[in-house]
């Protein structure tokens, strides 16, 4: 099977990125794992969230950002590979000026169920609301 990125539709999370579905059993017939391009728009971050199950790795295609897995925060930049375990919170903040770009895959398939925000931490904000509210990095 094969898909064309140009034919998938974009959609926004609840995790404040721009997500497309590149291959996932619900919509493409493949049955084990999904993989989806996210994006990060400039100075913005996704929610800080984890997932049950699903074991996760992110590949950095474009742009940089600063990631936070568990207890840990690194930069990460074009060609770097993380791996997040099944449980581990998450998230990634766009420190660049130009949108970060992301493949995600995660094994078994990706499933909004199976996700959870993890509360009372930050990281859940995006760049538009942090501008209002004069909080912004």
């Amino acid at each position: 099977m094969k898909t064309r990125y140009a034919d998938i539709p974009a959609y926004d999370t609840k995790d404040g990125s721009e997500i497309r579905e590149l291959m996932h059993p619900d919509h493409h017939g493949n049955r084990a794992q999904s993989l989806a391009e996210a994006i990060v728009a400039p100075g913005a971050e996704t929610r800080l969230h984890r997932h049950g199950r699903t074991e996760e790795i992110y590949h950095i295609t474009r742009g940089e950002g600063l990631m936070r897995l568990g207890d840990q925060t690194f930069a990460v930049t074009v060609g770097d590979t993380v791996c997040i375990p099944p449980g581990t919170p998450h998230n990634i903040r766009n420190t660049g000026e130009t949108p970060l770009h992301i493949l995600c895959a995660c094994s078994p398939a990706y499933s909004h169920e199976e996700r959870s925000c993890c509360r009372g931490e930050l990281g859940n904000r995006d760049a538009k609301a942090q501008r209002r509210e004069g909080t912004q990095r």
